[in-house]
């Protein structure tokens, strides 16, 4: 019997996490006018129970790494601000698929940060990709007055702005060595600390279906992160991270056969391609100087 490779359990690993969180996006928008605050909190009220869970079966430590406290806070308040962003987005684009493409605007964002915070250098390749995925992103926003789509695609994008904020910190604790799932325990106590107080004092009353809809949204959250997580020790971002892309394939086809037949106008397509073509681009750019750096 053929052992699988790293690469291949990665892949797998990656794909299932996009999987998870285009059923995240769907459950999302079944849930209804449940508000969006309550719907953040049940996203990560399920991946706290798990993590803690985790963590406790593992007999893992509960306190952060030396010198990483700061980050986790800064992580998780960028963090979440990501969600809301997407949430919000999902919630209120006539397409998941649009909000979904603007959160992948994330690993761009993470580039620019970790040059700035982390003092990575950024090569020009990748500045041209950045810049051009902008353009892409803006074919998704369609920046006019008369977009009655504008603020929720504008807070898509703040939220991939968040989330490469966030992802950036998570990087630096990572070379740190924190616990990656101390990091997910964290952000998702975190979240649900900032969120309860709005389901104390405000709590919108759910029908039996919606309570479905939301520990779904839950399950899938949790699914994806602990998915990403696990495909990234098997194998390094520049051989897999393309795939995380399938995402938005999944969500437009979800959003196609379970969302009441959501199909992205032409415009959309054209800033998919784009932005796609350009993590395309920057993933075989990545791979090639990794291979040039081989010892022969």
């Amino acid at each position: 019997m053929a052992t699988v490779s790293n690469r291949t359990k990665g892949i797998i690993c990656i794909l299932l996490s996009a999987l998870c969180f285009s059923g995240m996006s769907s459950f999302i928008n079944l849930s209804g006018d449940v508000p969006i605050a309550q719907k953040v909190f049940f996203r990560n009220l399920v991946a706290f129970v798990i993590a803690f869970v985790t963590l406790v079966k593992n007999k893992e430590s509960f306190k952060p790494h030396k010198g990483c406290l700061k980050y986790h806070i800064i992580r998780s308040s960028a963090g979440l601000l990501g969600v809301f962003g997407n949430f919000y987005a999902t919630t209120k684009m006539a397409s998941t698929a649009d909000a979904a493409i603007l959160n992948k605007m994330s690993p761009f964002f993470t580039l620019i940060f970790s040059a700035i915070f982390l003092k990575e250098k950024v090569k020009p390749r990748q500045a041209v990709a950045i810049a051009i995925a902008f353009v892409g992103a803006m074919f998704v926003i369609k920046p006019t007055m008369s977009n009655v789509e504008l603020f929720p695609s504008v807070c898509g994008f703040i939220g991939g702005v968040c989330a490469g904020g966030a992802y950036t910190c998570v990087r630096h604790m990572g070379n740190k060595g924190e616990n990656g799932r101390f990091t997910v325990f964290f952000f998702s106590l975190f979240s649900c600390m900032i969120t309860a107080p709005y389901l104390i004092f405000n709590f919108h009353p759910m029908s039996k279906e919606q309570w479905i809809y939301l520990i779904m949204v839950g399950i899938c959250a949790a699914g994806g992160q602990f998915s990403i997580t696990a495909a990234y020790t098997f194998a390094p971002s520049r051989e897999i991270s393309i795939y995380d892309y399938s995402n938005v394939i999944f969500t437009a086809v979800s959003g196609y056969f379970f969302l009441g037949g959501q199909i992205p106008d032409l415009w959309s397509f054209v800033g998919y391609f784009i932005i796609c073509a350009m993590a395309v681009w920057m993933f075989i750019y990545n791979n090639k100087e990794h291979n040039l750096k081989k010892p022969n």
